[in-house]
């Protein structure tokens, strides 16, 4: 029994495979078109999902109750009319004494319809059929099953009649009669109560619906802000259970990265305050052994150690307590254009787009700089492009020193990676030029790739939003 039961599982399992190998031609274009169609958005997918189940319901509803009830309906009017019409032509065949007309229009319009008798007369050529009249075809079948005789119908127009040509021995019959008498033709009210209650309820369903969107909405931007080291504000879970449990949870992590970098910039300055006053006792000492030869080389490793030691600092704290405000980046590249020129180097810029852009002052000054003093300090001449659009804000950097090795321009974000050729964007030797350019971006919401410039040696471009 067991050994059955494994067989069938697995040939089952060997039908889903070759059922899922099955490749149908077009399908996988079929679905990236679609894919490309639907909307992206959370709200609109909402809504969709509640509008579109509802238009169907009521179109197949609509389809079958219309047709039914339409069809029907019309069906027995067109019975009656045409029942009415046959036995006019009866007592006109019948009718021992020859045609009374006006007592045949009497008894006509007994049963609300208007004849006329055309002595001699001729049925006039057939008329078009409309695309869609179900009044055509049920009452023409009406009059061919019941009177049996050549006939002409007119339904076409907005006319609130109906004629009917019925052709006798030696005359023609003409019957005219109201297009409600033989057409259901109120049947608009079910659409119209339909529409409107498809209406009202989707109007209900958009309202509920952006309700519930907009607490996701506001978690969605606080996050985005906190990513972006930017301060919040008074952020209140709000919405269904699960959208109010994402957003506890969402302040609660908050307040830990919060405490967390609180603990570790007060354990920060207290190591640099501690580090820097050694530091300073050396410097003094040196100071005043006065200047000897022997004490060169120890001088110059305490200012290089100093100079270990704010990086190190810098990288770890970052600018993390930093507010967004507005920078003109035409002053920050115009002061390094000059110090390219004191140090008999050519820098050049442009700017596409608005100068003032919305970033962490004095952190992005530090990122430009960086990246500048790089290329100066392993350059002649750097051109700096800043693209400013609604979207984004792109610099790009150009510089003709001898570069980076393609493998290894992943490995200088690292912290602490030096690179020992070509060229590293601190000669001091701490490794972390392009790691704090790096976080710099990432606080921002971008991102720094590097490659080959045009100029020959390095290229940065630096994404962010704008």
């Amino acid at each position: 029994m067991a050994d059955a039961r494994t067989r069938a599982i697995a040939a089952f399992d060997t039908l889903r495979r070759d059922f899922r190998a099955i490749q149908i031609p077009g399908l996988r274009l079929i679905k990236r078109r679609l894919k490309r169609l639907l909307p992206t958005r959370l709200y609109t997918r909402s809504v969709m999902i509640v509008i579109i189940p509802m238009l169907l319901l009521q179109s197949v509803v609509a389809a079958v109750f219309m047709e039914r009830h339409w069809r029907m309906v019309t069906e027995r009017l067109s019975e009656g009319v045409t029942r009415d019409i046959a036995a006019l032509i009866t007592m006109i065949e019948t009718d021992p004494d020859g045609v009374d007309q006006g007592y045949i229009s009497r008894i006509a319009n007994e049963l609300n319809l208007t004849v006329a008798i055309e002595p001699g007369g001729e049925l006039p050529p057939p008329r078009p059929k409309p695309f869609f009249s179900i009044l055509d075809g049920i009452l023409a079948d009406q009059i061919s099953n019941r009177i049996q005789r050549p006939f002409w119908i007119d339904t076409v127009g907005d006319s609130n009649l109906v004629e009917i040509r019925i052709k006798l021995e030696d005359e023609v019959l003409r019957v005219f009669t109201r297009r409600s008498q033989t057409y259901a033709s109120n049947t608009h009210i079910f659409l119209v109560w339909m529409a409107g209650t498809a209406l009202a309820l989707i109007g209900i369903s958009v309202l509920f619906l952006r309700g519930q969107i907009r607490p996701i909405l506001m978690l969605a931007q606080a996050a985005e802000a906190f990513g972006k080291g930017q301060r919040i504000a008074d952020f209140t879970p709000r919405g269904a259970d699960e959208i109010r449990l994402a957003g506890s949870a969402f302040i609660l992590m908050r307040e830990r990265i919060e405490r967390q970098l609180e603990q570790r910039t007060a354990m920060l300055s207290g190591v640099s305050h501690d580090l820097r006053t050694i530091l300073t006792r050396f410097k003094l000492q040196l100071a005043l052994a006065g200047d000897r030869p022997e004490l060169k080389g120890m001088a110059q490793d305490v200012d290089d150690m100093q100079n270990m030691l704010e990086g190190y600092l810098a990288f770890a704290k970052g600018e993390s307590e930093e507010d967004v405000g507005h920078l003109r980046l035409s002053e920050v590249l115009e002061k390094i254009r000059e110090d390219f020129r004191l140090k008999g180097k050519k820098m050049t810029y442009e700017i596409d787009g608005d100068d003032d852009i919305a970033v962490r002052p004095n952190a992005f000054s530090r990122l430009v700089n960086n990246l500048a003093a790089n290329s100066e300090r392993y350059g002649d001449a750097l051109h700096v492009e800043a693209r400013h659009t609604a979207r984004w804000l792109t610099l790009i950097f150009d510089d003709d020193g001898p570069g980076i090795p393609a493998a290894s321009r992943e490995e200088v974000f690292k912290p602490f990676f030096r690179l020992d050729e070509a060229r590293n964007i601190d000669k001091s030797g701490t490794g972390l030029g392009l790691s704090i350019v790096r976080d710099i971006a990432h606080a921002h919401g971008g991102n720094v790739t590097l490659s080959d410039s045009p100029q020959g040696g390095l290229r940065a471009v630096v994404r962010v939003p704008a």
